[in-house]
């Protein structure tokens, strides 16, 4: 597995997140480092991307040395950053893509350059098997000019997204008004499948990290796509059930709780 992702030095999103559910999940991950944050539980104080050249570098070296079974793409930070993850990507086109469109971290901040969005549609969403976003990520990245989004339904994001170009759109629920937290898988011919959860209280650092790439993980194993986005699910959802909070700020899931019970089986028998 392959991920493309700024670093998070809390653990908490970002890189870290990655390779935690790829290990978790039975993947071996490999890491593009697109940016270096300052940043805590509580949000991001900086942010600085790494050079176009280098994450491309970075991306083939690996590509060169191992055979790789998918690639989850998170922060890209700059529009040229995106243009040379698309240029990797397009020499290797069997291999499947989960795009989680991160413009801005839980508590707003920008993790990105103001163009970074129209380069996600333009160069990243065309050649994503599946796109990840949140309902505001939705509405941002679909939205034509001077368009309200707050007014654009989430099914009309997804339409526009696959017509741009994504095989599959998850558009995940949780930062809207609901009682549930209602996650919707489209693709060119509307709705595949919807899934309902129970709303947990509280915020987390790292919940659409981890949904992304445990979906990446199931597809690196194998799984069909609607049956990996249901299982990533299920994994991301208690991930976050078993959560701790070690700041100030957002609690973390904790991507080993599997492993955790495990061991717990284990010394009670």
């Amino acid at each position: 597995m392959l991920a493309f992702a700024g670093s998070d030095p809390s653990g908490g999103a970002g890189l870290q997140a990655d390779l935690l559910t790829l290990a978790a999940l039975g993947c071996h991950p490999l890491s593009v480092v697109t940016a270096i944050t300052v940043q805590d539980t509580s949000g991001v104080v900086g942010v600085q991307p790494v050079a176009a050249d280098w994450v491309a570098r970075q991306a083939r070296t690996l590509l060169a040395d191992m055979a790789v079974s998918a690639f989850k793409l998170g922060m890209v930070a700059t529009r040229e950053s995106a243009v040379a993850i698309a240029a990797v990507i397009d020499e290797h086109p069997a291999i499947p893509v989960v795009l989680d469109p991160v413009l801005a971290s839980g508590r707003g901040d920008p993790l990105g350059t103001s163009d970074v969005a129209a380069a996600l549609v333009e160069h990243l969403v065309p050649r994503a098997t599946i796109a990840t976003p949140n309902s505001l990520e939705a509405r941002g990245l679909a939205a034509g000019p001077g368009e309200r989004t707050d007014a654009l339904p989430l099914e009309r994001c997804a339409e526009r997204l696959t017509v741009r170009g994504a095989k599959f759109v998850l558009v995940t629920g949780t930062h809207e008004p609901t009682r549930e937290v209602v996650n919707a898988l489209y693709d060119a011919g509307g709705l595949v499948r919807s899934d309902r959860w129970e709303r947990l209280p509280g915020e987390y650092h790292g919940s659409g990290c981890t949904l992304a790439a445990a979906i990446a993980a199931g597809l690196a194993h194998g799984i069909a796509l609607p049956e990996a986005v249901q299982a990533a699910q299920r994994f991301t959802w208690q991930a976050l059930a078993e959560a701790f909070r070690p700041g100030a700020g957002q609690a973390i899931p904790d991507r080993l709780f599997q492993l955790r019970a495990a061991a717990a089986a284990s010394a009670d028998e």
